[in-house]
């Protein structure tokens, strides 16, 4: 007698243009991107390349690329000029390690705009665009737990990883080498019957070494280094004057725990701030 329009999908991720904020990149839970005019209120064109939802959205106005990722796991560059598909890639999931269907892939650029931060429940890795070369990857050990998310730090020095086991860990990112882990006792009192960790990221505007915590209780905290730290671990040592570097498409694991700076509260020192 009559049919019954199905609901529009669900929008999942939003970017804007760096150059025109009248035009949104809108991920879709139907896998698509469309590309919308706020000021014809107008999508303007649809772009398709990922097999599920989209989970992130990134523009880089140095190489004028929309960067998408889905929970596919896969990786899209699209140009900016033409809205063409310049390159897609799947990620290098590590050895034994099986994701969770449809685990999200967020990804953000890098100050220079040309490196891309990908980060996924079983690694961290960093491609170069547009080509989506992969340089390096960090695979954290098992007993943390999955990701839950990362951000680089407003300078782009550095990368905040949170797991699954309330951790924290400092990576410095032109190497992805751990600097140090931050403990879930550092900012949360022991408790038991609660299962609380860190479930997105935020990174200070404009203090390097400082960044919140969005947590699974609703709960907000801001962590800093004790000011006679000054900053989050140690970086390695260099060697003639340069830093350690990873093989390109060579992997980083976690070294043991003993190997790990621990920030705790009374012993190395971590300033922790709640909100709420």
């Amino acid at each position: 007698m009559t049919t019954f329009m199905p609901p529009p999908p669900a929008a999942t991720f939003l970017a804007f243009h760096p150059q025109d904020n009248n035009i949104i990149a809108i991920g879709m839970d139907d896998s698509s991107i469309q590309i919308y005019n706020v000021r014809v209120d107008e999508v303007k064109t649809k772009l398709k390349g990922h097999q599920k939802r989209i989970t992130g959205l990134a523009f880089s106005h140095v190489l004028n690329v929309l960067v998408s990722s889905g929970a596919d796991s896969q990786l899209c560059v699209w140009s900016t000029d033409g809205w063409e598909r310049q390159a897609s890639k799947f990620l290098q999931m590590p050895n034994g390690r099986a994701p969770a269907p449809l685990a999200d892939t967020r990804v953000q650029f890098h100050l220079d705009q040309t490196h891309l931060l990908a980060v996924h429940e079983t690694q961290i890795a960093i491609y170069e665009a547009p080509k989506l070369e992969c340089l390096k990857q960090f695979v954290p050990r098992e007993a943390s737990g999955p990701i839950t998310h990362a951000t680089y730090s407003c300078d782009s020095q550095s990368i905040y990883v949170s797991f699954e086991d309330g951790s924290v860990g400092v990576l410095t990112a032109s190497t992805l080498r751990l600097r140090c882990r931050i403990n879930q006792t550092a900012y949360l009192h022991p408790n038991p019957s609660l299962r609380v960790y860190p479930l997105v990221i935020a990174a200070h505007p404009s203090e390097s070494n400082q960044f919140a915590l969005g947590l699974t209780d609703g709960g907000v905290h801001v962590l800093e280094p004790l000011e006679s730290e000054g900053r989050w671990g140690s970086p390695p040592p260099t060697e003639n004057g340069a830093g350690p570097s990873t093989p390109s498409g060579a992997s980083v694991s976690e070294q043991p725990q003993s190997a790990f700076i621990p920030f705790a509260r009374g012993s190395c020192g971590t300033c922790a701030y709640k909100l709420g």
